[in-house]
C-alpha cells in the first residue's frame, strides 16, 4: 500500500511539470519560411521548437520571457564570415578572423558559415581548433588555395587540386557546404575555373569574389556563361566589377544571373560595400538574397560592425523587416542546402533570435567611410542555440534577484 501511494504522488508530481523549458511570450513573430507575421507565443522544450501559438498559458513553462513589442525570428545565419583563428598567422587565416562565440550570439547569430579561409590543406586544423569547439553553429566553405587565405595563399596555381577540395568535402559532409575563390590576383579565369570544377565534383555551390575587371575578366562572363544556379556571387555592393554602370544603372548581366539562380551575397567586409552603388541599386529594386558581413577584425571595427548593423542598413534602404528577415534566416538555410535551420517548425532545432527596433536618428557608415542616415535600428535582445539562452541583454530569461536561489561560495 506504501509503495501504491508513492506511486500515486510520483505521478501526480510528474503530471505537474511544466509542458515546456522557455516560453518567450507575446513577441511578433516573424518566420519567414512559414508566412508568419504577427503576435504569437513560442514555446522551446528539450532544445526543439515544441509550439508556436497565440496565448500559450505561461503557467506551461518553467521559465516565461517577456519579448512583448519584440521582433521573435529564427537564429540568424551568416553566410559569410573568417573564423579561423588562433594559428598565430598574420592573415585571415590568423590574427584577421575572429572565434566565432565571441562574436556570434551577442550579435543574434547562431549559425555562420566561414566563407573559404581554410584551404584542403589547413582545412583539418581548423575543425580542430575552432569549428568542433565553438557553440556556434559553424559551416565552412573550401578555399580553391589548398592554404586558404594564408599570408602567401590564394595565388599559386599549383596549390589548387580541386580533386582534394572536393575529397576534403565528401570526407566532412556535415561541415563543408561549398567552396570559395577571393583575392586572386592573376589575369585568367583560373582560380574561378579550379573551384567551379570542385563544385561540380562535389556537387556544391561555390561562392565567388574574383577581385577587380581586366582585359580577361568580367562581369557578364561570370554570371551568365561561368556560374551555376546557385552558386554565390558575394560583394555585390562593392563597385569594383562594374556591378553598376555608367549613369547609376544597374549591370543587366545581375538581372540576367538572378533569372539564372545565381545567389548575391551582400558580404559587407572592410571595403566591399559602398552607399554609391547600393542607394541606385536598392532604388532599381536589385535587392541582396542574402545579408552577410564578411566578418573579420577589420570589417567589425570599421563601418561593417555586426550583422544586425548590416540588416539595419538594408531595413533603412525601404525593404520591410520581414524580407530582411528572410535574407538573414530562411533564404541562407537554402542556399547551403540545411533546410533544417532558418525556420520555426514545431520540432526544429531551437535557435532563436529576439530583436528589438529601435527608432531614432542614426548613423551608418559604409566600408569608406561615407555615412547615410537612418532612423531605425535592429538590436539584439536574446539569442537562444539549441534551446539555451546564450545572449540576454536585458535579462529577459532571467529571474530577479532577490528571489534568485544564490548557492554561497
Amino acid at each position: 500500500m506504501r509503495y501504491l501511494v508513492g506511486s500515486l504522488l510520483m505521478t501526480c508530481a510528474l503530471g505537474a511539470q511544466p509542458a515546456y523549458d522557455l516560453l518567450l511570450k507575446g513577441g511578433h513573430v516573424i518566420d519567414p519560411k512559414n508566412n508568419l507575421s504577427g503576435v504569437m507565443d513560442v514555446a522551446i522544450s528539450s532544445g526543439k521548437i515544441a509550439r508556436v501559438a497565440p496565448a500559450i498559458p505561461a503557467d506551461q513553462a518553467r521559465t516565461v520571457a517577456d519579448v512583448k513589442g519584440l521582433y521573435v525570428t529564427p537564429g540568424l545565419i551568416d553566410i559569410h564570415v573568417h573564423v579561423y583563428t588562433g594559428t598565430g598567422l598574420k592573415a585571415l587565416t590568423g590574427d584577421s578572423s575572429v572565434y566565432p562565440d565571441g562574436f556570434s550570439f551577442r550579435t543574434g547569430v547562431t549559425t555562420m558559415v566561414d566563407a573559404g579561409t581554410a584551404g584542403w590543406h589547413n582545412f583539418p586544423d581548423f575543425l580542430d581548433r575552432v569549428i568542433r569547439r565553438a557553440r556556434t553553429r559553424v559551416f565552412a566553405m573550401i578555399n580553391v588555395s589548398g592554404v586558404g587565405m594564408a599570408p602567401k595563399g590564394e595565388n599559386d596555381l599549383k596549390d589548387m587540386d580541386p580533386e582534394a577540395m572536393a575529397r576534403v568535402a565528401k570526407e566532412y559532409p556535415d561541415v563543408v557546404v561549398g567552396f570559395k575563390t577571393a583575392h586572386f590576383a592573376g589575369p585568367g579565369w583560373e582560380a574561378v575555373d579550379e573551384v567551379l570544377a570542385a563544385g561540380k565534383a562535389a556537387n556544391l555551390p561555390v561562392m565567388i569574389d574574383f577581385g577587380s575587371l581586366n582585359k580577361v575578366r568580367n562581369l557578364k562572363e561570370l554570371l551568365l556563361e561561368k556560374l551555376r544556379p546557385g552558386d554565390i556571387y558575394t560583394h555585390c555592393y562593392s563597385g569594383l566589377r562594374d556591378e553598376l554602370l555608367k549613369g547609376g544603372r544597374v549591370n543587366p548581366a545581375m538581372f540576367e544571373a538572378r533569372k539564372r539562380g545565381v545567389v548575391f551575397d551582400l558580404g559587407h567586409g572592410g571595403g566591399s560595400f559602398f552607399w554609391w552603388v547600393a542607394v541606385p541599386a536598392f532604388e532599381q529594386k536589385f535587392y541582396p538574397d542574402v545579408i552577410s558581413t564578411d566578418l573579420h577584425t577589420g570589417s567589425m571595427n570599421g563601418g561593417m560592425k555586426d550583422m544586425v548593423n548590416v540588416m539595419s542598413k538594408v531595413l533603412n534602404l525601404g525593404v520591410p523587416v520581414e524580407d530582411v528577415i528572410r535574407m538573414s534566416t530562411w533564404t541562407p538555410a537554402n542556399k547551403i542546402r540545411h533546410t533544417e535551420l532558418g525556420h520555426l517548425d514545431a520540432g526544429a532545432v531551437a535557435d532563436v533570435t529576439v530583436l528589438r527596433l529601435e527608432r531614432g536618428e542614426f548613423g551608418f557608415p559604409d566600408s569608406a567611410g561615407g555615412v547615410r542616415p537612418g532612423d531605425r535600428r535592429l538590436t539584439p535582445e536574446l539569442t537562444i542555440r539549441n534551446g539555451a539562452v546564450v545572449w540576454d541583454l536585458n535579462g529577459r530569461a532571467g529571474r530577479d534577484w532577490k528571489s534568485f536561489p544564490y548557492k554561497k561560495r
